[in-house]
């Protein structure tokens, strides 16, 4: 099988000829892995571990030409991103500080006036990637954001909270009116893709290792309309399957996302209380999950045993279809040669 027929395979709930691998790697993790294996800048760490999938990304935030540098200083760098945000990263960090957003204050979503989805300078980058992972051998998907995550872009992670808690018919509104936006961009990256075979992945990180940022009432009432929009466009435009990434514990809303018409999840975080293997056995032809590995306690443990019973117990529930294995990302706390050891158990005939 090649990797898209071993991918698609396994989201059809049918058997591949091998446990198909997604993960993606922190720039630290790479760099020790080329320093290790003594390869240089242009080694590809997804061609050494044989990566099946590969996400490629057209350019969907409402603003592009906006998207500058403002500031740099021995201290770090000030942005601002395509929607509008501000953000502050500090030399030598993983994660910015965010400083300013689009809309401070309430607007009318009506009177949003966003760049226009068709434009070509969006895809340019996507196209590139596209090609790459189509030369590489790898499984393509588009990917868009969705309703939840990118709303909170144009507003800051606070005060979309309080807009959902305080005032639902605006954060109702103002997120269509930024799905409608996205969806756009997504139904255009699958046709300029040529990616009907496949599909497209709707990344919405809607939880917490504790559960959902929001009630399973609010996320009925505001978001899940609009994912079911978001999926009934995409597959109006031929996509064959549509994937949903959230981090954290989405259970209370799982059956919900199932009847809006996606048909596989990631990463599906053990850390936040996700089981790979109940969650394939719960939910057998009717969800595909992509994750499973834990990526935060055992695989950077260094516990070959701890790994190996993990790693095999997944491996004993995807070898029929149902999941294509990997985990959140694999970042400067996991060994190479740990992580060596897990792909060869997923690519041992026997997994253990």
């Amino acid at each position: 099988m090649t990797s898209t027929e071993r991918v698609l395979a396994a989201i059809a709930d049918q058997p591949p000829d091998r446990i198909p691998l997604f993960d993606s790697f922190w720039a630290e993790f790479v760099q020790r892995w080329r320093q290790e294996k003594g390869l240089d800048a242009s080694a590809d760490i997804e061609a050494y571990y044989g990566i099946d999938i590969a996400i490629c990304v057209p350019d969907e935030t409402p603003w592009p030409s906006q998207a500058a540098e403002l500031e740099r200083s021995e201290t770090g760098v000030v942005t601002r991103d395509g929607w509008g945000a501000i953000h502050r990263t500090r030399s030598g960090a993983h994660f910015y500080q965010e400083a300013g957003v689009a809309l401070a204050d309430k607007r009318d979503p009506e009177r949003l006036e966003f760049e226009a989805p068709e434009a070509d300078a969006r895809y340019a980058g996507f196209l590139r990637s596209l090609a790459h992972a189509r030369a590489a051998g790898r499984c393509p998907f588009a990917k868009t954001g969705g309703p939840y995550l990118r709303t909170m872009n144009l507003r800051g992670h606070e005060q979309w909270l309080v807009d959902i808690a305080e005032d639902p018919d605006y954060a109702a509104a103002l997120a269509g009116r930024v799905t409608d936006h996205i969806t756009a961009v997504g139904v255009e990256a699958i046709r300029r893709g040529n990616l009907q075979e496949t599909g497209i992945w709707i990344y919405d990180d809607i939880a917490s290792n504790l559960g959902p940022m929001v009630s399973p009432r609010t996320y009925e009432r505001i978001f899940l309309p609009l994912m079911a929009r978001m999926v009934a466009a995409y597959r109006a435009a031929g996509a064959r399957y549509v994937v949903m990434h959230s981090d954290g514990n989405i259970l209370p809303v799982l059956d919900m996302l199932v009847d809006a018409g996606i048909d596989a999840i990631n990463p599906v975080e053990p850390k936040a209380g996700m089981d790979i293997v109940a969650l394939r056995d719960r939910y057998a032809g009717r969800l595909a999950f992509i994750g499973g590995l834990d990526n935060a306690g055992i695989l950077p443990s260094g516990n070959r045993e701890l790994i190996r019973e993990h790693v095999t117990r997944c491996i004993r529930a995807a070898r029929d279809g149902g999941i294509v294995l990997g985990s959140h990302s694999i970042g400067p706390d996991i060994a190479v040669a740990d992580y060596d050891y897990v792909v060869e158990l997923i690519r041992s005939p026997s997994g253990t």
